[in-house]
């Protein structure tokens, strides 16, 4: 798959889907998919376990494809670009021009 734009920590806006405009940070990225902080929520039945003793019902973030998502820039929903800066390439957000990282 190729090369993501969406990274880990970045702030994204949901475009699609059950949770439409809501906003948080990037948790994790895989195969197409992120896992955004307080978007998704899903409630799973867990079995018992070392890490879970009781078992029970538990609320947890289930990943989105990272088409249904774009960066946040100054509160703006932005597409992402590449482009060379000096010998180092970027990505820029492109509502505002600014340089991500």
């Amino acid at each position: 798959m190729a090369m993501s734009k969406i990274k880990k920590g970045d702030q994204v806006i949901v475009i699609a889907g059950k949770d439409v405009k809501k906003q948080g940070t990037v948790k994790s990225v895989k195969n197409g998919k992120v896992v955004v902080e307080g978007v998704n929520i899903v409630t799973k039945h867990a079995k018992p376990s070392q890490a879970n003793p009781n078992g029970g019902i538990i609320t947890m973030e289930a990943p989105i494809d990272v088409s249904n998502v774009m960066y946040l820039s100054k509160g703006k929903p932005s597409r992402i670009g590449f482009k060379i800066e000096g010998d180092k390439k970027v990505r820029f957000a492109k509502a505002t021009g600014e340089v991500i990282d």
